[in-house]
């Protein structure tokens, strides 16, 4: 596996070694001492979930405040933009965001550290999503940002005649400038 950097350094692209002829593929997934080996990090994840989206849905931005999760996700069906936020106050790289476009056929994995919001907008016409997260899922602790914030401007994939599907908690999400962020 291969990781590649992108413009916010802590954020990283992940590529396997993918195995394929007629018959089909073959690629490891995850790999501890490869991922460490490529990445340089040493984690531990402790949850994997899955979700289905139908086309244009867009969810985010997420993080949790207090046991914070990294993720490593992946899309298995589909395509996705896929958008890491660098919510860090402290981080020369604060309010910076990534977006790449992971898909069923490029096999790429987005590795979202501790302390950034994601998000993802659906591509085709419906994505199944895999994350590996390193903490537990705890619903107080969650928290939201507006993905359409001005402040951070992502440039989401949108067409502008088709607004996105959002959840009501996403919709009623606040701006960077009101949330609680990470020092």
């Amino acid at each position: 596996m291969k990781a590649l950097s992108t413009p916010v350094p802590d954020v990283l692209i992940i590529e396997p070694k993918v195995f394929g002829d007629s018959r089909g593929f073959f690629f490891e997934s995850f790999n501890q001492k490869n991922f460490a080996r490529a990445t340089g990090l040493d984690v531990h994840f402790v949850q994997d979930n899955h979700s289905r989206s139908a086309h244009g849905v867009l969810r985010g931005l997420h993080y949790q405040i207090r046991q914070p999760q990294g993720k490593l996700v992946r899309v298995v069906r589909g395509a996705v933009f896929d958008v890491a936020v660098d919510i860090r106050k402290s981080s020369s790289t604060f309010g910076r965001w990534v977006g790449v476009e992971l898909t069923e056929d490029n096999f790429r994995q987005l590795w979202v550290p501790p302390g950034f919001a994601h998000g993802f907008y659906v591509l085709s016409d419906s994505a199944d999503f895999l994350y590996k997260t390193t903490d537990y899922y705890v619903p107080e602790f969650e928290r939201s940002i507006r993905w359409n914030d001005r402040a951070i401007s992502i440039s989401w994939p949108i067409g502008a005649d088709v607004p996105p599907i959002v959840s009501s908690k996403d919709a009623n999400a606040g701006n960077l400038a009101d949330a609680e962020l990470f020092e």
